[in-house]
């Protein structure tokens, strides 16, 4: 299990702006340099304490710009289930569809749609038939997503193993936005994005107007650095809480495992270890990272080219052998 530290740091988003000629460490630079070679990658952003490493736009976007983060986008989703946890407005993971918002439930559903729980849907083990992959275009093709996610005939029994669903956390954020009175973008906006003072931007919509949950939303890396950062530190914000302690330690607690990359799965975060080190990973298609490694108090956004796919075999592997051979090398010669 990942453990978390407090502590206090200073950090400014004009401090991950810095001029990449700024004096580093030659491991840092050599972190850049492989990082630059990689053609897809856009941006790479390391903290470590608080203090940036690395901060380096290669190609593509500024780093101040807000990108397409794709399915980081469900990690973000997790953690407002979280704010909706603490304010009690879900009373408990337990609690079901049929509990919180039947209006949700389309007519003809199969009667076990509803005792789909909040934690069924927040680690994807609906036990539904999947709405990515392949099934992803006819998806958001079709008139409603809640009803067709929520329609799709059962391939697993509910809590059983995980299936890669965006359609999961698109009914998640629509239970969100159901339960609170706002839109999945209010909650973003306020919940997260005013207490890390970070630009969340209006993204797609589904036909009946509420917001996608799990895919399309855009941040900067700045942004990603800060969500990383507060999971770092156990929640807190500028001293303020924006996640309880709880919520974060539990979701950094594996609660299924990825049939594709292997890796473990809690609310929201992948996780795995490289080098005796737990980490805990937000991961986006084309290469939207962001990587947490708790006991080193490192933080590691990258950005990469959207369009282009980033499978474990292939560019999300170069992602991963960049941590794994650089970054946790130059994090470990500079001591605890």
């Amino acid at each position: 299990m990942l453990r978390l530290k407090r502590r206090h740091f200073v950090f400014g988003a004009t401090a991950l702006c810095a001029s990449p000629t700024a004096a580093r460490s030659g491991s840092w630079q050599t972190v850049a340099n492989k990082a630059r070679a990689l053609d897809q990658c856009h941006a790479l952003v390391v903290q470590r304490h608080g203090q940036t490493k690395v901060s380096e736009a290669f190609r593509g976007p500024s780093i101040g710009r807000a990108v397409p983060v794709k399915s980081v986008s469900k990690t973000i989703v997790a953690a407002l289930t979280g704010t909706a946890i603490d304010r009690g407005e879900i009373p408990s993971l337990d609690a079901t569809l049929a509990e919180l918002a039947p209006r949700l439930i389309p007519r003809g559903a199969d009667p076990k749609v509803g005792d789909i729980t909040i934690e069924h849907l927040v680690t994807m083990q609906a036990g539904l038939e999947r709405t990515s992959g392949a099934n992803y275009g006819a998806w958001v093709s079709s008139g409603n997503w809640v009803n067709d996610a929520l329609g799709r005939p059962f391939v697993a029994e509910p809590g059983s193993r995980m299936l890669y669903s965006t359609g999961s956390f698109h009914v998640l954020g629509a239970v969100l936005s159901e339960l609170s009175g706002e839109s999945l973008l209010s909650l973003a906006r306020q919940r997260l994005g005013q207490p890390l003072e970070i630009d969340v931007p209006a993204w797609t919509r589904d036909p009946q107007g509420r917001y996608l949950g799990g895919n399309e939303m855009a941040l900067s890396v700045p942004a990603m650095v800060r969500f990383g950062e507060l999971y770092l530190n156990g929640g807190r914000w500028g001293g303020a809480e924006v996640l309880s302690e709880d919520w974060v330690t539990r979701s950094l607690r594996p609660r299924t495992r990825s049939p594709f990359s292997g890796l473990s799965y809690g609310y929201g975060w992948f996780m795995g270890a490289v080098r005796g080190h737990s980490y805990a990973l937000a991961r986006g298609y084309g290469g939207q990272v962001i990587c947490i490694f708790p006991d080193l108090g490192l933080c590691i956004a990258i950005t990469s080219d959207s369009t282009r796919p980033a499978r474990s075999g292939g560019y999300f592997g170069d992602l991963m052998d960049l941590i794994e051979r650089s970054i946790i090398p130059a994090a470990l010669s500079e001591g605890a």
